[in-house]
């Protein structure tokens, strides 16, 4: 049976997908064109795309299952994790940091946001605040809420869509840096040498 810690979790992950649709409407409004790239999207970009959806399918819907049908649930060699009240609580308090992260992070690029990556759809270059930590904190934050809620809700369906989500997020940001580099050229360079793929501190002041 889920624990109170669980299905804390899964609204979490639920209110924060709502958040982020939200959230890219009004960044969508700001940059006066569209954000979702993916349409565009083709080969690892395209199965990048794929994975995304499928890591919180998987989070989300996944775990429901478990709940919904006990029967299946049983099976999960994962399942008696759920009865520690320790994991629980340090997975929701992982989801919790990692959703407003992942949002803040969103909202402070404003009209550069972007969901995907399109030849010329490049916004201006965001480095300040949690961009001067990590040059993906999205990424970061929403790694952190669909881990947090795997520890929550412990889960084969969970923890795959974290691996998927991981190994998606790999090829999404390899396709970004390319087209960025190309875009901005030594502005993006400098920045690159300053400030770490993934989470870090600041080497040294961008120029």
């Amino acid at each position: 049976m889920m624990t109170g810690m669980g299905s804390a979790a899964l609204v979490l992950l639920g209110a924060y997908l709502a958040l982020f649709f939200w959230g890219s409407a009004i960044n969508a409004r700001e940059a006066h064109r569209p954000v979702w790239l993916f349409r565009h999207a083709t080969g690892g970009d395209r199965l990048a795309a794929l994975g995304f959806r499928a890591a919180f399918a998987l989070a989300l819907l996944g775990s429901l299952a478990w709940r919904l049908m006990p029967s299946m649930g049983d099976l999960d060699p994962l399942r008696s994790l759920q009865n520690s009240m320790w994991i629980g609580l340090a997975g929701l308090f992982m989801a919790s940091l990692g959703a407003m992260l992942a949002f803040a992070a969103q909202m402070s690029m404003a009209a550069s946001w972007r969901i995907g990556v399109a030849e010329g759809a490049t916004g201006a270059l965001v480095t300040a605040g949690l961009f001067g930590f990590s040059r993906n904190p999205v990424f970061v934050g929403q790694l952190m809420l669909l881990l947090g809620t795997a520890l929550a809700v412990p889960s084969i369906p969970a923890i795959f869509g974290v691996l998927l989500f991981a190994g998606s997020a790999l090829v999404q940001v390899r396709s970004e840096e390319r087209e960025l580099q190309r875009t901005l050229g030594p502005a993006y360079d400098t920045y690159c040498q300053s400030v770490p793929r993934w989470i870090g501190i600041r080497e040294r002041s961008l120029q």
